[in-house]
């Protein structure tokens, strides 16, 4: 809703300063659609030279996060610390049983009382490929720690993908929109010979080029990079959670500190409160007693 509202912050301010302050729309509205089709056709083109499909498609993809925001709210992380509770606390108490729920977590009881972080695949895979190695005896707490701490690099330089593609875009646009008036300079330089009112709209015209250039790129472009690679970092904190809580699990601290650990690292903002996750793990006890 907030980028909506920004989009029209945009608009409002920027054409109606310029209506305000004497303007008028039509030398714009009658070179838009050429000046339009030069600039966003160049930068839609380059856009593809530089990226891969499947990159094309992502970055499409992520840009409705600048209306959607963060995918992981407040419940959505008191759901994680429960069921690394009731993971780590299975663990301890029957390591052979804990196997049906990290081998086959689609068909969990556990995982399935979680329905939203099931559907995330790199969170399920992080938890069991973690509970696996250290079933496997591989529980080195600091070899796991770096291991995780690359995999969720990796993952993080892969989902920025896409705001890195929006930036480039966007640094390109002011260029892009100098292209389209020179283009148009050329045409007004062609009819020297028409009287000044005439040569005035080409010469106008000309500039809508690098005003739309300029426009796109600071107005909406690169608004739209940043948005997504603030939503990105922010649901990567989700994930250093779980490997927080997991690695301190393999340093053998109780269920409870593990799972203190994780809701002192969870995002202020999203962080629930010491009581309500005793509620919520209390909870949890009844509903697996």
């Amino acid at each position: 809703m907030i980028g909506i509202v920004g989009i029209i912050t945009i608009f409002v301010m920027v054409f109606g300063g310029y209506l305000a302050a004497g303007g008028k729309m039509g030398i714009i509205l009658k070179s838009l659609p050429f000046e339009m089709t030069m600039i966003c056709g160049a930068a839609v083109g380059a856009f593809f030279i530089s990226n891969s499909m499947p990159e094309v498609k992502h970055t499409v993809k992520d840009m409705g996060k600048v209306f959607k925001g963060p995918k992981w709210n407040d419940e959505d992380y008191k759901d994680l610390l429960c069921l690394l509770f009731e993971l780590i606390r299975l663990a301890r108490q029957n390591p052979v049983a804990i196997e049906e729920h990290i081998e086959d977590p689609i068909n969990s009881l556990i995982f399935s009382r979680y329905p939203k972080i099931l559907e995330d695949h790199e969170a399920v895979a992080l938890i069991c490929d973690t509970l696996r190695s250290a079933s496997m005896n591989y529980d080195d707490p600091h070899q796991v720690e770096e291991v995780l701490e690359k995999r969720i690099d990796a993952n993080l330089h892969h989902a920025l993908h896409s705001s890195h593609a929006l930036q480039t875009v966007a640094d390109g646009l002011p260029a892009l929109g100098i292209v389209a008036a020179v283009l148009g300079v050329i045409k007004t330089m062609a009819s020297i010979d028409q009287p000044p009112e005439v040569l005035g709209k080409l010469i106008g015209g000309a500039l809508v080029g690098t005003f739309l250039g300029v426009f796109l790129a600071y107005g909406m472009v690169g608004p739209f990079a940043t948005k997504v690679k603030a939503v990105v970092e922010e649901d990567g904190h989700y994930y250093q959670l779980i490997r927080e809580v997991l690695v301190a699990n393999l340093h053998n601290h109780a269920t409870n500190i593990c799972i203190e650990v994780g809701r002192q690292n969870t995002p202020s903002h999203c962080r629930p409160s010491f009581s309500d996750l005793e509620e919520a793990l209390k909870s949890t006890k009844q509903n697996t007693a």
